[in-house]
């Protein structure tokens, strides 16, 4: 006869679909919501009559209110319910975005941003939280993948999305696409989310959040990502104080955690020999990978001459890759386990960073695609890898925040990419004005830069390898 399926089992495996389904479209949004933004910019600028400078707030204000809430929204997951906390920020998401299609101001529209990037901090933390609670321990390289997979579609999705709808309905579609997709993400994370434990009453809940540890935390990631990205690439006396305060605000967090019975984020995950390596390699990779998004362009206009819409459509190159690969670096992962593809994920990048040093400048665009094409499943094999041994072990009450770390350690090196990999690429140009230097400078530039970010992987594996090593030997099979 033949085998009769455990309905038990299918209707597991049918809510586990549905759960991951929803919890990739909840990534979608958060990664089309910064691209879509970008695209947008000049027609802003025109819109409301406003400088370049001014309008890159409704994007600044957005990475600003992730980046310094990302950590906090996830603790406050771990306390309140993942699922409670994923609705209600889908349900700010969204009705930030229909606000900001609304909004009759720039100061009002980057508000309603900034709202936006608030609910777009709970969706990053708590979509790879929700993964252990989902899908099988076997299959979360799988999921991670996939969350990867949608990560970069929205990113490659955005700028070609954003232009078709502002090109046929207005700069405000965009923002009105969001709200919708919001509010399915919201009645799918109610349909197919599990619920979790109930974790106390309100007044207990309030004596567990960290506030003064929330403040700090949040006070010293602004004023860093402030300190990378105002002057536009020149780092003047602003910067150096913000990135003072910066520095006085980590002391003082650090000091505060130490003091408080129920802290935002234990010291003791910094000891981890899992967590603290795996966290410093991503901040360094995500550096690198700003690198390609900062450089790129410059190289392939002024070196190549290229127009501005095959920039763009050389660029889209890095995205697609990732969103082909990213399923299938998930289920290698799976194969053969996280820590050992780490470092195979990291070595594929450092090849992918010496031919963006070497070949562009040999052989052109050609030579700029083979590349990216060499570099991005590496970086898409090591994201995979990477989030499934940070989250493999992690105890249930601290998926949330140690899943805001690592979205937090994305982040910050997205942030320090752009400044730092941009100033070694000015500083390898060796003129006063990029955009006047010639071609020969450029791709002079070009080639120091991936040279660097090289240099920085290879650190990133040094410290991958040691971790490895540090592990303690476990039993069994």
């Amino acid at each position: 006869m033949a085998d009769i399926a455990d309905p038990r089992a299918v209707q597991a495996s049918r809510s586990a679909t549905g759960a991951l389904a929803s919890l990739s479209l909840a990534m979608l949004l958060s990664s089309l919501s910064t691209s879509i933004a970008n695209v947008a910019l000049p027609t802003l600028s025109t819109a409301f009559a406003a400088s370049f400078p001014a309008v890159q707030w409704v994007v600044l204000a957005y990475l600003l209110a992730i980046t310094s809430m990302i950590v906090s929204v996830g603790r406050l997951g771990d306390l309140v319910g993942r699922r409670l906390l994923l609705t209600a920020g889908l349900v700010l998401f969204s009705a930030a975005s229909l606000a900001a299609a609304l909004a009759p101001t720039l100061p009002l529209l980057i508000a309603a941003r900034a709202a936006q990037g608030l609910g777009a901090a709970v969706m990053m933390a708590l979509t790879i939280a929700f993964v252990g609670e989902t899908v099988p321990r076997e299959r979360t390289g799988s999921a991670m993948g996939l969350l990867g997979t949608m990560s970069a579609i929205g990113t490659a999705l955005g700028p070609s999305l954003g232009g078709v709808l502002i090109a046929a309905l207005g700069w405000r579609s965009i923002f009105l696409v969001n709200a919708a997709l919001g509010v399915a993400a919201m009645l799918a994370a109610r349909r197919f989310l599990p619920a979790g434990e109930a974790r106390g009453d309100r007044s207990a809940m309030r004596g567990r959040f960290d506030v003064p540890g929330t403040i700090l935390l949040a006070l010293t990631l602004a004023a860093y990502a402030l300190a990378m990205t105002t002057g536009r690439g020149h780092f003047g006396g602003m910067n150096a104080a913000l990135l003072g305060m910066a520095a006085l605000g980590a002391g003082l967090f650090l000091y505060a955690e130490g003091k408080v019975t129920s802290p935002l984020v234990k010291l003791a995950l910094f000891r981890d020999p899992v967590l603290a390596p795996n966290l410093a390699a991503n901040v360094l990779v995500s550096t690198v990978i700003m690198a390609t998004l900062v450089v790129g362009p410059f190289f392939l206009s002024r070196a190549l001459g290229l127009s501005e819409a095959l920039v763009g459509a050389v660029l889209s190159i890095g995205p697609v890759v990732s969103a082909l690969c990213g399923v299938v670096a998930g289920r290698v992962v799976d194969r053969l386990g996280a820590s050992s593809m780490v470092v195979a994920g990291l070595a594929m990048m450092v090849v992918g960073c010496a031919a963006l040093s070497l070949l562009p400048t040999l052989f052109g665009v050609a030579g700029y695609a083979a590349a990216i094409i060499l570099l991005t499943p590496g970086y898409q094999l090591f994201q995979a890898a990477n989030n499934t041994a940070v989250m493999a072990d992690v105890d249930s009450s601290e998926r949330g925040v140690v899943s805001g770390m690592l979205g937090l350690s994305r982040n910050l090196g997205l942030i320090t990419g752009t400044a730092v990999m941009g100033a070694v690429f000015a500083f390898a140009v060796g003129a006063g004005n990029i955009t006047g230097a010639a071609p020969e400078a450029v791709a002079g530039g070009m080639r120091v830069t991936f040279a660097v970010a090289a240099g920085l992987v290879v650190t990133a594996m040094m410290i991958a390898v040691v971790g490895a090593r540090n592990l303690p030997l476990k039993g069994g099979d």
